[in-house]
């Protein structure tokens, strides 16, 4: 019978334990914002649908054409970051210029927008802008730790 109460050793002392850590990361591929990627598709979808929710399709036609585009663009974002984290991450930096954007869209694009419509393009870029920091922040530090090994 095996004696199972000697406590084993740690695996740091496995011969192929550096083979896999670094299969281990090489899988996870840098998915260390994935809690990020539902957040953000789903504001995405929120934006390009939010001139229906809000009811100013009729007042503001130049802002419900912008909002969709945008909410598809940043809804594209979202399942790039979620097919191919590796290579969109690199990205973030435009998710956050959407944000900027889509903060100042009311008064560019829209004509004499009302409160509703300036602070939900407000919010909904502020959301942006910090997600996309958020994104753009993980994928440098996961650079700058792929750069040292």
């Amino acid at each position: 019978m095996a004696n199972v109460s000697h406590p084993r050793g740690d695996i740091t002392s496995h011969p192929d334990a550096s083979e896999m850590r670094a299969r281990y990361d090489r899988v996870l591929g840098g998915r260390d914002v994935a809690l990020v990627d539902g957040p953000v598709f789903l504001l995405g979808l929120y934006c390009a649908v939010s001139p229906w929710i809000l009811h100013y399709t009729t007042s503001q036609p130049a802002l419900v054409a912008h909002n969709l585009i945008v909410g598809i663009a940043i809804g594209l974002l979202a399942l790039g970051f979620t097919a191919a984290p590796a290579r969109m991450y690199g990205l973030s930096g435009a998710m956050c210029a959407l944000g900027l954007w889509m903060i100042v869209s009311p008064w560019i694009v829209g004509s004499d927008p009302d409160a509703g419509v300036i602070w939900n393009n407000i919010v909904i870029g502020a959301l942006t802008l910090i997600l996309g920091t958020a994104c753009a922040a993980t994928a440098a530090k996961t650079a700058k730790t792929a750069r040292r090994s």
